[in-house]
């Protein structure tokens, strides 16, 4: 097919706003517009086929999972700190029900759904060159590195890239194990390793640990196997953590901060952290203080200052613009807790069993087509990391994805249901 026909193809194609939403990350607001998109498109289906929601598992289990989220979003508005934050929060999460539907039947059949993780794959080795590229020359397509870290497409001003590299990084190995066997898993491992290193974030080092842990299982299922590809791998990201200490100033920079924790005392620990310390004290303050439910999504930055020592470093440096303080718990758990109280975590925990009941009740082949999304997925809600904050705008709408992309890889149609299913009327 020629190569005009391949893009008209493409564009036509009912998978190009979900991956939109993902290539227009980088560049702040502008991945609504591939979100308004989807929104429509869920408004037409349902407009031609009512009884649509009846017909598709995946998309009632995301009706139940986006339930439990908007539902803790909006008990915390009740009382909040910020009641005009809060409630045009929450207002803008009703949008991840109508963009999940969305997703769920667009990849209906397993063709659409491997075709986007290719091209999600895709992506972050674009991604992933531009990185080295600034790692190499210091610059890239978002101009100049940071000081401290490198930050590809995502530009200095935005420090993302660890982050959605190594939880999207699951697409990548995926792809590049069916595509060249054991040996492109583990060159595309390497490549994304470098960029994931350099990027600085200690968050993403660990996600990144996790993805590999999991893959390493799917190669091996022998506990055995599975300790010396764990050795292997260990090994290797020794070799590249040092050579990366010792060529790039960057990640010297990192390390030396990391290692301030080896002293031991609490001043030392908390340098470490970035600070987070103070703001995990300070959220430990903010949910004893509103313990049902919390004090609003996104207020955490309004109540700050209230439950915040006196000369807390976030206040008079003015971390989020303002001299408000932290913009947010840094930690999914406390995150939960201090937005949305008690309340907000047990809706939460009740999603989470949803989701694992629909796990186990899935086919072993359904759990293997949908490998990539609940590995990406599962990096992302581990709870003993550190977090961006899953009530923002952006990386909400990257959990919603990736929570979309799961519902439906979980119950996509075989590739044999395709031809049966168009002969029926239904495609």
């Amino acid at each position: 097919m020629p190569l005009a026909s391949r893009l008209r193809a493409a564009l036509r194609s009912p998978l190009t706003p979900l991956w939109a939403v993902l290539a227009l990350l980088p560049f702040g607001r502008s991945a609504e517009a591939a979100v308004l998109v989807c929104m429509l498109g869920t408004v037409l289906l349902f407009v031609r086929h009512p009884r649509a929601l009846g017909e598709h598992a995946g998309a009632r289990l995301l009706l139940w999972l986006w339930g439990a989220y908007v539902a803790a979003a909006l008990l915390s508005t009740l009382d909040a700190v910020a009641p005009a934050k809060s409630w045009t929060s929450t207002a803008g999460y009703l949008r991840f029900a109508p963009f999940g539907l969305y997703a769920c039947y667009a990849m209906r059949y397993e063709a659409r759904l491997r075709a986007l993780c290719f091209a999600v794959a895709a992506l972050l080795a674009f991604w992933m060159l531009d990185a080295w590229l600034q790692a190499l020359t210091g610059w890239s397509l978002g101009g100049r590195a940071e000081a401290q870290r490198i930050s590809g497409i995502f530009g200095a001003g935005n420090l993302k890239l660890g982050p959605t590299l190594a939880v999207l990084s699951p697409f990548a190995l995926w792809a590049a194990r069916e595509r060249w066997g054991r040996t492109g898993l583990v060159a595309a491992f390497l490549l994304l390793l470098g960029p994931v290193l350099l990027s600085g974030s200690r968050a993403s080092w660990l996600s990144y640990a996790l993805v590999a842990l999991a893959f390493a299982w799917r190669e091996t299922r022998a506990p055995l196997r599975f300790a010396a590809w764990c050795g292997a791998t260990l090994a290797v990201g020794a070799l590249a953590a040092g050579l990366a200490w010792r060529t790039s100033p960057r990640f010297e920079a990192r390390i030396e901060r990391t290692l301030l924790a080896l002293k031991g005392d609490e001043a030392a620990v908390d340098a470490a952290l970035a600070g987070r310390l103070d703001i995990w004290r300070a959220s430990l303050r903010m949910i004893a203080a509103h313990p049902l439910n919390g004090v609003g999504v996104r207020g955490f930055r309004y109540a700050y200052p209230q439950y915040a020592p006196a000369g807390d470093h976030f206040l008079t440096a003015e971390a989020c613009g303002a001299g408000e303080g932290a913009c947010h718990a840094h930690q999914l758990l406390l995150e939960v807790l201090t937005e949305t109280g008690g309340v907000g975590l047990l809706l939460w925990l009740a999603a989470a069993a949803a989701a694992l009941a629909a796990w186990r009740r899935a086919s072993p082949a359904a759990r293997e087509r949908a490998w990539p999304a609940s590995v990406a997925l599962a990096v992302a809600v581990f709870p003993f990391n550190t977090h961006l904050a899953f009530y923002s705008a952006w990386w909400g709408l990257l959990f919603w994805w990736l929570v979309a992309v799961w519902c439906a890889a979980l119950y996509v149609f075989p590739g044999a249901a395709l031809a049966a299913s168009a002969r029926g009327g239904r495609a």
